[in-house]
């Protein structure tokens, strides 16, 4: 209901929409409770779906940003072919290292947090090649092996439950990971330049407020003012050089803040990994099997 009322831009008619689709949705299945670890696995797949294409939406702007715009280019093919490569190794991964899918994703929520992490700190372009190399490696198999688990466990459902949760992870991303990830870099860059440089934060804010969910609205940085100050470069003057300098300050703390979402993952990948141990370990259901 929430996402579909972010679809309609939060308005009144997106939460009636969404409520009587909810009505619906519980005449037909007779308001059912169903199963609360298939909604667990929905919800952990939202927080996927602002991860993984939320920040695959913003990293080559801001690797663009900390490096040239070439070398954003560079680093952004580099994690997709680790991932295109690496998700022909699952199989592989899952027999031979002898890691469950819920093992698969505590490792990869683990994996990505520590690549986003070094990545707010890089300052060369190996370290970056190393940082989201390593965060490659972690959401690799976010989607796909969440999909799996959905399939493994709830077979009755059949794609109809795999499409939900995909559903679920397109819309996260559009109206979630990618609009917050926006405002984090906004509202970032506004307090680093209003802390180092008052007057240049003064002179070039927005004339309209960045805004996302419940959060206090920010007044960013003027986007034009941004771009003529990174135009001019070193021949730029002492605002121009500070609106850079914070913008870049802006797009470090942006990757820090977005490394704490798949940390929450992996707290929840871990209490999953529990509760399949304490009912005798992960396996795949037939049918037949499913309560």
């Amino acid at each position: 209901r929430s996402l579909v009322a972010l679809f309609f831009g939060g308005a009144t008619t997106g939460f009636v929409i969404g409520g009587v689709l909810l009505i619906i949705v519980g005449i037909i299945t007779r308001f059912a409770l169903g199963s609360i670890l298939l909604f667990v696995l929905f919800v952990t797949h939202a927080i996927v779906g602002a991860v993984e294409l939320g920040t695959d939406s913003w990293i080559e702007a801001i690797t663009g940003n900390l490096f040239t715009a070439e070398q954003g280019k560079m680093l952004f093919i580099w994690t997709s072919a680790i991932m295109f490569g690496l998700r022909f190794c699952a199989h592989w991964i899952e027999t031979k290292l002898g890691l469950s899918p819920i093992g698969i994703l505590v490792t990869s929520a683990l994996l990505a947090f520590g690549g986003l992490q070094l990545a707010s700190g890089m300052n060369s372009f190996a370290i970056a090649l190393l940082a989201l190399g390593i965060y490659a490696l972690g959401k690799t198999f976010f989607w796909p092996t969440m999909l799996a688990v959905v399939g493994d466990r709830f077979p009755r459902s059949g794609a109809v439950a795999m499409s939900i949760m995909g559903g679920i992870g397109m819309l996260s991303a559009g109206l979630i990971g990618g609009p917050g990830l926006g405002y984090a870099k906004d509202r970032f860059t506004a307090e680093a330049l209003q802390k180092e440089a008052p007057a240049a934060y003064a002179s070039a804010k927005a004339s309209s407020e960045s805004k996302f969910l419940f959060l206090a609205p920010v007044t960013a940085v003027d986007g034009k003012k941004l771009e003529e100050a990174k135009a001019a470069g070193e021949k730029g003057n002492a605002n121009q050089k500070a609106i850079v300098a914070a913008n870049q300050a802006g797009d470090r703390a942006t990757l820090k803040a977005d490394s704490f979402l798949p940390l929450t993952m992996a707290a929840i990948y871990l209490l999953l990994l529990f509760y399949f141990k304490s009912i005798g370990g992960y396996r795949a259901l037939k049918i037949e099997e499913q309560v």
